[in-house]
């Protein structure tokens, strides 16, 4: 049977062009990565070897003999076992991750809350928002701790003073930093009241990026202010709130120089401890550096514990 000459060329022409479209593999761009090396190199060499230099104490008996020149002697897990059968360790990463959690979640909301604030205000007002917030987010960080001191002092402090005169006569003479709760309620005030410029100014600068005829055409269709808020503004800056959510987490689990300074005021160190403070009293306190040293690489990996939901959604969205 003889092919006619019509078929034999179109099945040829389709074939040349499927080899033609077949899809060719891509050759990846060095050049990037190149440009990327330099950086790269200099974040290695100024953390690697510190992270090194904690790995390596965390598995050796370091402590003051070792400061002054006696050679550590290698103590494996020991370390590990001594420091992770303490309860005080528990106590304090209980205490830390829910200290952390609750700032970090209530800082985004004050943020978008003030980012929200600033949308809808006039320029001159919403101008005179960004200045204070700068002016708060630029203040030096012991300055900020000593205000706070000042303001819930149990003498001559602001706030039980007003308390006082409002009817609760109770916080006459009240004394904030000798209490744990009380404590950490100042610890939070000023950590958040630091935290919330820099996320009320990221969120805004992703709301100026929706588009107003997005939301005209919402509220036209009938949207309610709640529902212009919930499906459409927080979706579009959900990458902006992701973001300022997982620096939250990490800056507020490494907290430290807040809490040192305001356990000067009298308060209960034991029970006011976070894990930077835990270490601070291990290493220099104790002079047991190998535990704080394995305290230190368990942060570490409860910092990524913590934050890898975060990373893993915002691979996620970046492949989508």
């Amino acid at each position: 049977m003889t092919i006619p000459a019509t078929t034999a060329t179109g099945a040829s022409t389709g074939s040349a062009r499927r080899a033609t479209t077949a899809p060719r593999h891509r050759r990846t761009p060095v050049t990037p990565y190149l440009l990327l090396l330099p950086a790269v190199l200099v974040l290695l060499a100024g953390m690697g070897y510190p992270v090194y230099w904690q790995v390596v104490t965390s598995l050796q008996k370091f402590g003051l003999a070792q400061q002054f020149g006696q050679p550590p002697e290698w103590a494996g897990l020991k370390n590990y076992a001594r420091i992770f059968s303490s309860d005080d360790l528990w106590a304090v990463v209980a205490r830390s991750v829910v200290f952390c959690l609750v700032n970090a979640f209530v800082t985004v909301a004050l943020g978008l809350a003030f980012a929200l604030l600033m949308r809808a205000v006039h320029t001159v007002t919403r101008l005179v928002l960004q200045v204070t917030m700068l002016l708060a987010w630029a203040m030096p960080m012991v300055a900020a701790v000593i205000v706070f001191r000042w303001l819930f002092d149990n003498r001559t402090g602001v706030v039980n003073y007003l308390l006082t005169r409002v009817g609760f006569d109770q916080m006459a003479g009240f004394s904030w930093f000798s209490r744990p709760l009380t404590f950490f309620v100042v610890a939070s005030a000023v950590i958040i009241w630091m935290s919330v410029p820099f996320v009320a100014l990221s969120a805004y600068a992703g709301l100026t990026a929706v588009s107003d005829d997005v939301l005209e055409a919402a509220r036209i269709d009938g949207a309610r202010p709640g529902q212009v808020l919930r499906h459409i503004l927080i979706p579009l800056i959900r990458p902006v709130l992701s973001i300022v959510l997982l620096l939250q987490i990490i800056w507020d689990l490494r907290v430290f120089a807040q809490i040192r300074l305001l356990q000067d005021n009298g308060a209960p160190v034991g029970e006011t401890n976070l894990l930077g403070n835990f270490i601070y009293e291990l290493g220099i306190g104790r002079q047991d550096f190998a535990g704080a040293a394995a305290v230190s690489i368990f942060v570490l990996v409860l910092t990524v514990l913590l934050s890898w939901p975060y990373v893993r959604s915002l691979l996620k969205e970046d492949q989508a």
